[in-house]
């Protein structure tokens, strides 16, 4: 052990004990280890060699790809110090910072770039007597600077004073100038000045130095003269701005400030004050909190999400006149940058410390706020709000203690703007950022309701969404501060759920086929146009695959979430952190109500989104052992006791909730039944009386109606049919005690309602139960058939028919007693949903009744026959009942579609049914509404009819009702409303009822041979409702194909002399002259037949019609099974309660040509993959020949049936009969039906609608499809005068001139062969032989303006392409409009004055006398003549003087030549 030194020993000992102590070889007691320096930041740099051997030894487990330092939480940059460059570093040797900072004379010189000074001026020094400059003293000084801000000491201040001095008595022209200018600055504004706020400094217009330019000095020119170049600019500059005006000056000063950068036009705004004695003080002045820039020089909000949110919504003004003058403005600023020691609250004192120097900008803010200007002006002003969520009017003024009164934008205004409350909302103080979301929670709110709709311009709701709130509420979701998360649910649950949506699906729940609801999925441009890409000869798109992502997999969230909100909220994880607020957080009763309303609007939006709920871990599971205990405390019912937390307690938002997911698919309500353990809580909150559950009477009520509802959507896919057993004793019970619910209707109790909807959602329960034992014996027959190893068969329900047959008289005792009360109006509409439900069970269960083997027939005859006679036809005959048919034309969506119509605040990407504010009493779905009971009732009748044939004439009091016809023929000529989510919603409830009435009256017409009264309205509803019925109603398209479309007792005319009329209609659009000539065809046409008897040919055929329509509409066969399924009642085989998404009606409205539209697609399709159609189908022409059948049909006796589809579209699916196949128009057939539709299309009714040149539905455009058709006329089409008429007709002079050139310029050829006769036209049908279909008027009017077309007339005409004899109508057309050009006298331009001599001189020239005489001599047309029109005798004097200055020539001698 050494030593250490001691005191008095010398430097010489320290010498001798290093030796000994490096001669031992010993280890130092202490280790110097060299650690990095932190505020160089250079951890862990180094060799290896500066480690200690510890570091060495260490064993260090290292992962790839693996950071050594944890990432930060949040996305925020790095941060950078400022002076970490400029700290010491003690390891750095000075010796190499010298080296790198002292480089070589050579690199500096280099580096040196020398400045012109060949122009600058030199001068000597003055002579003086002293040896330094002069001392002065600053009292000396006399004149005082003024006082800048800056904090510039008192010497400074006196020196700028005396250089000011200085300058001021050198050039006092200088000073002068200046001195005007800030009196022209002090003085009034100009009113012609520009859209910006000018601070005191600027100059007005005009303003500019007269000695030298501020920018050009002409330094830097290599030229001595470049300082004189530089004044001879100014000067030119100066004379071109004084022989200007001002209102010039400021068009070219707008023009510049709009052509150059911002940036520099702030430089050049800052040269303007160089060079003169004050630049300090104008430099001072510039930076002035109280300086005002230009609009185009101020900097952009950095956000895209401020911008989205200050300028659309503006508040109307609530007066008008005169804008705000830019003077009044820039007061206003300029008073509110003026503060004085009177504007203080707090008067400084002189005796306060520190305090001689009143910074009064820094307390500006301190002053009271000025009296808001009521400006009468035309512009909006930005939308404010109140901490209520209020708009607050611009023009009233609020006090202070409010707390609406911010240092923002617009002090003097009350209120938050959107941008604001954004800003807020992302404060770092917790009580503004729950205070922001609030006040953004009830602006939603509101603005749902429609409250802003007249009173702001655009949508406040579409705002919001643009500037990215969804994702504001989502990240403030993520908030661990409680009253964020609550205000963040509050403002989202207010975004996407609307509580009266809500009621009103919960009141139609128990209508009929009410359970089916269409999904509240937004419907995406995007995704449609990808579909119809798809799809194939007008087939639907191809289903997805199994591991097939979806679309919008790849899309980022906002442009997810800008077509569809829940679908881009379900990205950001929202069930996640949903998840975590309901376990861990546990927030508030409300608030946790919230959050369930938010997830069942998530589960009507898609049985995709069910899933995604039911995957969320533990998130149901959560929801189920929280808020659906089997066991909880029984103090929660006590009355008073306040409920501090949700969990442990029953909620039915969470059975609703249950019931919505179980909506979405039979997977999802088997997972939620035996994984989930549903079944325990629907028996435990179903067998117990509600008033003997511990809870609240009223939430005791809704528990038990959810939990019914459940239980019915569970059993409507054959499930939870065991709890049925198990509870059937509770269910007799509740059934014999629906007898009180009657006598309780008398009373006002609160709770009565809540009993009403639980009582009719047993019903509910009662009916499914029902519909699936009725399947039981058909699942029985089919197992004992099959094998034992085909597969895996569907086992029967655990629920016989003898189980459920015992409700049945016990319903209809109830049943009749109710319907006793059907003249108490008030009583009436209190039980109306309970009857509605009583009167669906009893069809449900004689529908199912009839078809088991175990019940008599006769018997279920018998029960029919009594229930008919005992129920039903007294209900028909009391007087209560008209006027429950009266109101059907009130409360109809189709008559009346302003009640379907979407919201103001509606948009796509959150669907709504638009029932907020509730619906009203006269609507469909209204408190008033008869929809309900007559739809159930109708749905009795058709049970009944169909069981008991016999019965049909005893309902035909339900057809002869005046007000049901009434609401039928309104009902059908009515326009379709637009699809939304709110109409097809209504839509489908109303089609219903239209179509149980269209089953009746075809059950009529086949039992009651002689009843045809009112067939043809019957047969016109169900032809509109056809093309009217949306997805998920396939069965009601499929019988109204089977039983009514093609009906042929239901269109009485094929029998009752309609073919006659056609004939005697036909004869009645002849003209007196017309003959009729059978014109020359290549048709097998062996005698021309009438329009008559063409349709009583079609009428006859009406069975074969019908098989080619079915068997062209089998691409929908696996809809119409779910469709059958579902309404036939098979609930084992029913996959989901939410229908197909609503995008259109099954069958367009176009439908009766759709084979047409198939044949044509499958040929393009072949042209298009470059192969030739060489299979048609045998019965092509069959085919073709029906389908046109079926149209001509349709346009003779059900015109009305296709006033939906324009003249143009029925046209344009016409010409596909030409460009199918080579020769299936030269068919007999179909030539001969062809021609009838084209004598109906060519009447003036149709021409006159005819417009080419709009867009048609299912074409991309026309002009392909006419060039298409030329093309097939040239290459097949014989000279045939019925394909010539097609080519013709888009030829008329008001339609596109693309369509004219392309005959005459492309397919001039084709001219060869349109040879259709003016005097007849060329048509095989008997009833045409009139003259040309259109009138020659249409051709010839107005005259033609196209020069590049009248010079194609002309050039066919003389190279004789087009010829009389070849092409009649064409030619008149041709010369009529040469000649009418080569002779107009209207004023135009050069260019067409030189063709139009260009034009008659060569006319004049022809060696073809006989055109040269129909060019010249051209007067009328007149289809009687042989040439198609009329000719001069001789030239008018005008015509003649004209062709006479032309062709200067001698025109006596041609002129008797030509005579003769």
């Amino acid at each position: 052990m050494w030593s250490r030194p001691k005191p008095g020993e010398s430097e010489e000992d320290l010498l001798r004990f290093q030796n000994q102590f490096l001669t031992a070889n010993a280890s130092s007691a202490v280790k110097i280890v060299k650690r990095a320096d932190k505020r160089r930041g250079d951890y862990g740099s180094g060799d290896d060699s500066e480690r200690s051997p510890l570091q060495h030894s260490r064993d260090v487990v290292t992962l790839e790809d693996f950071p050594d330092v944890l990432p930060p939480l949040t996305p925020a940059p790095p941060k950078k110090s400022k002076f970490k460059n400029a700290r010491v570093h003690f390891d750095e040797d000075p010796g190499e910072r010298l080296d790198r900072s002292d480089q070589h004379i050579t690199a500096v010189f280099s580096k040196i770039i020398e400045h012109d000074t060949s122009t600058a001026s030199v001068t000597t020094p003055v002579f003086t007597g002293d040896g330094f400059p002069r001392v002065f003293h600053r009292s000396e000084i006399t004149s005082e600077a003024k006082l800048v801000p800056g904090r510039k000491s008192i010497f400074a201040q006196k020196i700028a004073a005396m250089r000011a001095t200085e300058a001021a008595r050198a050039s006092p022209t200088v000073d002068a100038g200046q001195m005007d200018t800030g009196q022209a600055v002090q003085g009034e504004a100009s009113p012609l000045e520009p859209e910006f706020h000018r601070a005191e400094e600027d100059k007005p217009v005009g303003t500019v130095h007269p000695l030298r330019s501020r920018l050009v000095t002409g330094e830097g020119l290599r030229s001595l003269s470049g300082e004189q170049e530089a004044q001879n600019i100014h000067k030119e500059n100066l004379e071109r701005l004084q022989s200007m005006s001002e209102g010039q000056i400021l068009e070219e000063q707008k023009r510049l400030l709009g052509q150059l950068d911002p940036s520099l036009v702030a430089f050049l705004k800052s040269r303007c004050g160089t060079g003169t004695s004050q630049e300090g003080d104008d430099k001072a002045e510039q930076e002035r909190p109280g300086k005002l820039t230009p609009p185009e020089m101020q900097p952009r909000p950095q956000h895209r999400t401020e911008e989205m949110l200050k300028a659309p919504l503006l508040q109307e003004p609530d007066s008008e006149g005169e804008p705000d003058t830019e003077g009044t403005r820039r007061a206003g600023a300029q008073a509110r940058m003026e503060v004085t020691a009177d504007d203080l609250p707090v008067k400084p004192q002189k005796n306060w410390l520190h305090m001689d120097n009143v910074e009064f900008e820094k307390l500006e803010w301190m002053k009271d706020l000025p009296q808001s200007r009521q400006r009468k002006t035309r512009k909006g002003m930005q939308a404010r709000f109140s901490l209520k969520g209020e708009l607050l009017p611009p023009d009233k003024e609020f006090p202070t203690h409010l707390g609406l009164h911010h240092h923002g934008e617009e002090a003097e205004r009350a209120g938050y703007s959107l941008q604001e409350l954004f800003h807020l909302s992302r404060s770092q103080v917790i009580q503004q950022r729950t205070l922001a979301l609030q006040v953004l929670g009830r602006v939603v709110q509101k603005a749902k309701a429609g409250e802003f709709a007249p009173l702001l311009k655009g949508s406040v709701l579409r705002v919001l969404l643009d500037a990215g709130f969804l994702f504001l509420l989502r990240f403030s979701l993520d908030d661990p501060v409680d009253n964020v998360v609550a205000a963040a649910v509050h403002a989202l649950h207010a975004l996407l759920v609307s509580p009266d949506d809500e009621e009103y699906l919960d009141k139609t729940f128990s209508w009929y086929q009410g359970m089916a609801v269409y999904p509240f999925i937004s419907s995406n441009n995007e995704e449609e146009e990808d579909e119809e890409d798809e799809e194939d000869n007008g087939q639907p798109p191809p289903e997805k695959a199994p591991g097939r992502k979806p679309k919008d997999a790849n899309k980022p969230d906002p442009e997810v979430a800008r077509y569809d909100a829940i679908k881009g909220l379900l990205k950001t994880r929202l069930l996640h952190r949903v998840r975590y607020i309901l376990e861990v957080m546990q927030p508030v009763p409300l608030v946790v109500l919230e959050i369930l309303e938010i997830l069942t609007r998530v589960g009507r939006h898609s049985t995709e989104a069910c899933c995604q709920v039911l995957d969320c871990p533990r998130l149901v599971e959560t929801v189920i052992r929280e808020f659906l205990p089997i066991q909880w405390d029984p103090r929660v019912a006590e009355p008073g006791q306040l409920l501090t937390s949700l969990h442990g307690v029953p909620c039915a938002a969470a059975m609703k909730l249950m019931r919505v997911l179980a909506s979405g698919g039979r997977h999802a309500a088997a997972r939620l039944l035996n994984k989930c353990q549903m079944k325990s809580r629907l028996s435990r909150f179903i067998a117990e009386d509600p008033k003997d559950l511990s809870l609240r009477t009223e939430e005791a009520l809704r528990m038990s109606t959810e939990a019914f509802r459940l239980w019915a959507v569970s059993v409507g896919y054959g499930q939870a049919c065991d709890l049925y057993r198990d509870l059937y004793p509770v269910l007799v019970e509740m059934v014999s005690s629906l007898s009180h619910l009657v006598s309780r209707s008398q009373e006002n109790e609160s709770t009565f309602e809540l009993s009403v909807q639980r009582a009719t959602a047993m019903m509910t329960l009662l009916t499914q139960v029902t519909q699936t034992a009725g399947c039981r014996a058909e699942l029985q027959a089919q197992l004992s058939r099959s094998d034992p190893g085909a597969g895996d068969q569907i086992p029967p329900p655990p629920v016989a028919w003898s189980q459920v047959s015992g409700f049945r008289p016990v319903v209809e005792a109830e049943l009749k007693r109710c319907l006793k009360l059907i003249s108490q109006k008030d009583t009436w509409q209190a039980l109306q949903p309970l009857m509605t439900a009583y009167v669906i069970y009893v069809g449900a269960y004689y529908s199912n009744c009839s078809q088991q083997p175990s019940v008599n027939p006769v018997d279920c005859l018998e029960q029919v026959e009594h229930l008919t006679s005992d129920l039903l036809l007294p209900l028909l005959s009391q007087p209560a009942m008209q006027g429950l048919w009266e109101m059907l034309r009130l409360c109809s969506a189709l008559c009346n579609p302003l009640s379907c119509s979407p919201a103001p605040e509606s948009l796509p990407s959150i669907v709504s049914l638009s029932c907020a504010g509730g619906q009203p009493p006269m609507s469909l779905a209204g408190s008033k509404s008869p929809f309900p009971f007559l739809t159930a009732l109708l749905v009795l009748v058709d049970t009944i009819t169909r069981v008991h044939k016999g019965l049909v004439g005893q309902f035909a009091s339900v057809l002869e009702g005046k007000d049901l016809k009434d609401y039928l023929q309104h009902s059908w000529t009515a326009a379709l409303p637009s699809l939304s989510s709110s109409s097809v919603w209504l839509l489908r409830h109303e089609y219903h009822l239209q179509y149980f009435v269209l089953a009746l009256a075809q059950k009529m017409a086949v039992a009651c041979p002689d009843y045809s009264q009112q067939a043809s309205l019957y047969h016109c509803v169900a032809m509109v409702l056809l093309s009217r019925l949306l997805p998920g109603s396939e069965y009601l398209a499929h019988q109204l194909l089977l039983d009514l479309a093609f009906n042929p007792k239901l269109i009485p005319e094929g029998r009752a002399g309609g073919p006659e009329a056609a004939d005697f209609s036909d004869l009645l659009h002849l003209s007196p002259g017309a003959q009729l000539v059978q014109p020359g065809s290549a048709a097998a046409v062996p005698q021309p037949r009438s329009r008559g008897a063409l349709l009583r040919e079609a009428y006859e055929r009406l069975p074969s019609l019908q098989a080619c329509y079915l068997s062209h509409f089998a691409y929908l066969e696996p809809a119409l099974a779910h469709s059958r399924d579902a309404y036939e009642g098979r609930t084992h085989r029913v996959q989901s309660m939410l229908l197909p998404e609503a995008r259109g009606p099954i069958l367009p409205a176009d439908w009766p040509f759709l084979p047409l539209i198939g044949l044509y697609n499958k040929v393009t399709a072949a042209e298009t993959q470059r192969a030739v159609w060489r299979s048609p189908p045998v019965d092509l022409a069959s085919t073709v020949t029906r389908s046109l059948q079926w149209i001509l049909l349709l346009e003779t006796w059900r015109a009305g049936v296709l006033r939906g589809v324009s003249a143009a579209a029925k046209l344009a699916r016409l010409m596909c009969v030409f460009l199918t196949g080579s020769d299936l128009f030269l068919e007999g057939p179909v030539h001969g039906y062809t021609a009838a539709l084209l004598s109906l299309y060519c009447r003036s009714k149709a021409l006159d609608s005819l417009d080419l040149d709009a867009p048609l539905p299912g074409l991309a455009s026309f002009h392909d499809l006419y060039v298409s058709l030329l093309e097939q006329f040239e290459g097949v089409s014989f000279g045939d005068p019925l394909f010539g008429v097609f080519v013709l007709l888009p030829l008329q002079r008001r339609f596109s001139v693309q369509l004219r050139m392309a005959v005459f310029g492309e397919h001039v050829s084709a001219l060869r062969a349109l040879g259709v006769p003016l005097q007849q036209v060329g048509l095989t049908c008997a009833t045409c032989h009139d003259t040309f279909p259109v009138p020659l008027d249409q051709y010839l009017s107005p005259p033609e303006d196209n020069l590049n077309l009248l010079r194609q007339y002309f050039k066919t005409l003389v190279t004789g392409t087009l010829r009389q004899s070849w092409c009649p109508v064409l030619y008149v057309v041709a010369v009529a409009h040469v000649n009418n050009f080569m002779f107009s006298q209207e004023r135009t331009t050069q260019e067409i004055d030189i063709a139009r001599k260009n034009l008659l001189q060569k006319a004049w020239l022809l060696a073809d006398e006989v055109l040269k005489r129909h060019l010249l001599y051209y007067k009328l047309p007149n289809q009687e003549s042989p040439v198609g029109f009329d000719l001069y005798d001789q030239l008018p004097p005008i015509r003649l003087n004209y062709l006479h200055a032309v062709t200067r020539k001698e025109h006596k001698e041609g002129m008797s030549a030509l005579d003769c």
